[in-house]
């Protein structure tokens, strides 16, 4: 497997990626609004055998009452084909964009998704800082990883994503 940047040639592979991963194409209407939309992004792929087969999305999200002294991400969405599906591409894909989120000075990421997957690389809820989601989710699914340690102290709010996510 090996996991990269994502390169202009990807971009009708990723939209595939997404809309096979998921029962709706949501996700992938998603990842297109959010590149155009100009906000910054990071997007990696996997490939097996020099073909896409994953595909994770980091964006910038805002804390409330934050004034700009914490840098967070947003990982949304991750995908990967069902056929590659429990052989580590979506493992391999989160820890290669956390690693690029920490070296690109990043303080933490949120992500709202599976409360049984995201804890193995280090998220909790976010309620345990005292940080909700914009969104009506329950507790366990919207969750945090600071990047840089003890990062979230004193720090406490909602989290915003970018308005591609309400156009969606």
């Amino acid at each position: 497997m090996n996991i990269r940047k994502e390169i202009a040639s990807d971009i009708d592979t990723i939209q595939k990626v997404n809309a096979e991963a998921f029962a709706t194409e949501t996700e992938a209407d998603l990842v297109d609004a959010l590149r155009d939309s100009g906000c910054p992004y990071l997007s990696l792929v996997a490939e097996v055998d020099n073909e896409v087969v994953g595909h994770i999305l980091f964006t910038p999200v805002e804390l409330s009452g934050n004034n700009n002294t914490l840098k967070i991400m947003g990982l949304a969405p991750m995908a990967v084909l069902s056929k590659h599906q429990n052989k580590g591409i979506g493992t391999g894909l989160v820890q290669a964009g956390l690693e690029q989120c920490r070296s690109l000075g990043y303080d933490a990421v949120v992500v709202l998704g599976h409360p049984a997957y995201y804890p193995r690389f280090g998220f909790e809820p976010s309620v345990k800082y005292g940080i909700k989601s914009e969104y009506d989710v329950p507790d366990d699914v919207f969750m945090i990883l600071e990047l840089s340690p003890g990062c979230l102290k004193n720090h406490k709010g909602v989290i915003k994503y970018h308005q591609a996510f309400d156009s969606i």
